[in-house]
């Protein structure tokens, strides 16, 4: 099993910036891809960000260049730097880390930090 530990939510004037963590720990071998996905309000999940251990990183549209995706693979903790927050952006933020397990890519969620963002 692998465990998650998010931190760095908040709440956060328009304009702000947050820096979100996620640490991974517990059966952490063969981590690959790390993520953030969000959700708001009556909204589905959506993929934010994603690196992999090969640095191989993906953004969502929606990003513009103002998120930055990073990891530390010798504390296996993830990073998702985000800056010119908008009221758009208020969710609850998730991280997400898969292992690979032969064929297979086993996820692993973290409980979710609030971001808010006031206008």
């Amino acid at each position: 099993q692998v465990q998650l530990v998010e931190s760095g939510g908040g709440l956060v004037q328009a304009g702000g910036s947050l820096r979100l963590s996620c640490a991974a720990s517990g059966s952490i071998f063969s981590i690959n891809f790390m993520g953030w996905y969000r959700q708001a309000p009556g909204k589905q999940r959506e993929l934010v960000a994603s690196i992999t251990r090969a640095g191989s990183i993906n953004y969502a549209d929606f990003v513009q260049g103002r998120f930055t995706i990073s990891r530390d693979d010798a504390k296996t903790t993830v990073y998702l730097q985000m800056n010119s927050l908008s009221p758009e952006d208020t969710a609850v933020y998730y991280c997400q880390v898969q292992k690979d397990v032969g064929v297979y890519k086993i996820p692993y969620w973290g409980q979710g930090t609030q971001v808010t963002v006031s206008s």
